[in-house]
């Protein structure tokens, strides 16, 4: 695959497939890049990865050669809908090392759960792949880390899918705030809402025909299989999820901690718990979590999954104004005196996100993507504190040029896990 194609080129071609999903194929012939700028897509994780391998498959010069789920029912499915968009149906398969393994392939989709994250990419940046990464990159910190250092060692550039940073219109507000449009940012408050309703008590049971469990388990050490947490209700227990914080958080956190311009945290507390229902759910739905950083900068975190009452999503608090951010990309700017100075509505930047990813591959510029993962994982420690925070009960004390832990032993225990045999991350 050549590297060598002209940026601004490529960026032009692809802005009508970026809002036009739907390029006729004679438009799609017309923008396609020559055969030496193919890129090859393997996607992993059936669910968001229908969304986002759809999205692939729409871009000019793109294949999606591989869909993969342990599901077998999920990928044949999968298979039959990206072809739909490609012209050709992608092999429909069980385990993503079959991706790893094909020379031509250019790039692993990582979207199975959280648990899968950071070994997948490790594994797929050690075999010459690049990745796109669903949010957040990792499981937990320490893989955060690792994640970063495998990107650098093999020169593969890794892309995570918090989308909104490639968002046009949230890119403009994001500058805004750098011209000092509210003044100095101080303060950024991020609110979660949302109606999930109970997980209820889960029963052993037998594994379904169609899920290959030992391999969706993969680098988690082995439990038996419950009736209540797949396909979705994983994200709830911390063996292969982060809770709502991991889940929706991290956009919203990713959007703070951009505005204001910081790093990682020096001071993290967490209040709140599993207010709503008494099932098994093992994270909380009621949470309410702080972020100190230098400069005196105070990232908030409000979250309540099970009553959606409320609308804010992103505010930004400077000594001359404010700045507001929805869920679909909009922003809007007032005054001292709350007076609306002017709303520019946006978009989420998913296709953005995804044409910003392909032109650092076509370019060879693996570290100039808008959510790469040497910023990316930044916002995703942010999430681990909150959880540890959250789980052990306490503040935390950080250190701001790494985000470590500072002389809690409990805590910091939290900064790994134990893993399957064979199956430990390496780098």
């Amino acid at each position: 695959m050549a590297t060598e194609i002209d940026r601004r080129k490529f960026l032009n071609l692809a802005a009508a497939g970026t809002a036009g999903l739907a390029l006729s194929r004679a438009a799609r012939a017309q923008a396609t890049p020559p055969p030496s700028a193919r890129v090859i897509v393997g996607v992993m994780g059936m669910s968001r990865g229908l969304a986002v391998g759809t999205t692939f498959a729409s871009q000019p010069g793109v294949e999606v050669r591989y869909v993969c789920d342990v599901d077998s029912t999920r990928a044949g499915k999968a298979a039959e809908e990206i072809g739909k968009i490609g012209g050709t149906a992608p092999k429909a398969i069980g385990d993503f090392r079959k991706i790893l393994d094909d020379n031509e392939v250019d790039v692993l989709v990582c979207a199975a759960p959280n648990h899968w994250h950071a070994p997948a990419t490790i594994l797929a940046c050690s075999a010459g792949k690049h990745v796109y990464c669903e949010k957040p990159c990792s499981h937990n910190p320490r893989e955060a880390e690792l994640m970063v250092e495998v990107s650098r060692k093999h020169k593969r550039a890794v892309q995570v899918g918090t989308q909104r940073r490639s968002s046009p219109n949230i890119r403009a507000a994001m500058e805004l705030l750098k011209a000092g449009e509210i003044g100095r940012v101080y303060s950024s408050r991020a609110t979660y809402v949302g109606l999930r309703g109970t997980i209820g008590k889960g029963k052993p049971a037998p594994v379904p025909e169609t899920l290959d469990y030992d391999l969706w388990q993969g680098p988690a050490p082995r439990v038996p299989y419950t009736d209540n947490r797949i396909p979705y209700n994983w994200h709830w227990f911390w063996h292969w999820g982060n809770g709502e914080l991991g889940n929706n958080g991290v956009h919203l956190l990713d959007l703070c901690r951009w505005g204001l311009g910081v790093d990682f945290p020096t001071y993290v507390t967490s209040a709140g718990g599993r207010y709503a229902f008494d099932d098994d759910q093992e994270t909380a739905d009621t949470q309410t979590t702080s972020f100190e950083f230098p400069d005196k900068k105070l990232i908030t975190w409000l979250c309540h999954s099970c009553n959606q009452f409320g609308e804010d999503f992103v505010n930004f608090y400077g000594d001359k104004g404010t700045l507001t951010l929805t869920g679909d990309g909009d922003y809007s700017i007032y005054d001292a005196n709350k007076k609306l100075v002017r709303t520019e509505k946006g978009t989420l930047g998913e296709a953005e996100h995804v044409v910003d990813f392909l032109a650092a591959i076509r370019n060879d510029t693996p570290t100039t993507l808008n959510c790469g993962i040497e910023d990316a994982y930044k916002s995703t420690i942010m999430c681990h504190l909150g959880n540890i925070a959250q789980r052990t009960r306490r503040s935390l004390s950080c250190d701001a040029s790494n985000g470590h832990i500072l002389d809690d032993n409990e805590a910091s225990r939290f900064w790994t896990r134990t893993y399957e045999r064979g199956w430990e991350p390496k780098v």
